[in-house]
């Protein structure tokens, strides 16, 4: 072996190097609690029609679901994140009735925003 690398095997934590490790894995499962007791009732609970984007068999399965998992069953972006940030406000101990909220309604008014912005009114550069 040599000395380069030996010295790498030393440090306790290489820097600048991302774990491989999934922490969903690691982290506790909250017990079922209220009438959440259930991976369906809980989805149902967080809203946004999320127990039809995500079927886990189990409790388990539920609470050890990762982002790439969540990926692979063919969820959007936004959709992973708020299943994501709900099962970690429900493992912090708050009630899903507490921080479930609806998806941001889209935009009406579209284009690049009001005609005066900061007192001073714009106006095309195209030639007319």
């Amino acid at each position: 072996m040599s000395l380069r690398l030996a010295t790498r095997l030393s440090l306790p934590c290489p820097s600048l190097v991302r774990s491989l490790v999934n922490r969903a894995a690691q982290r506790p499962i909250p017990p079922p609690r209220g009438n959440i007791q259930t991976p369906e009732d809980f989805l149902k609970a967080i809203g946004r029609s999320a127990e039809t984007k995500l079927t886990p068999e189990s409790w388990e399965q539920l609470w050890h679901t990762d982002g790439p998992q969540l990926k692979k069953a063919g969820l959007a972006v936004k959709d992973r994140r708020y299943i994501l940030w709900s099962m970690e406000k429900y493992r912090q101990g708050e009630d899903p009735a507490d921080f479930a909220h609806p998806a941001k309604p889209a935009k009406k008014i579209r284009g690049r925003g009001p005609a005066v912005q900061n007192g001073k009114r714009l106006r095309s550069r195209r030639q007319r």
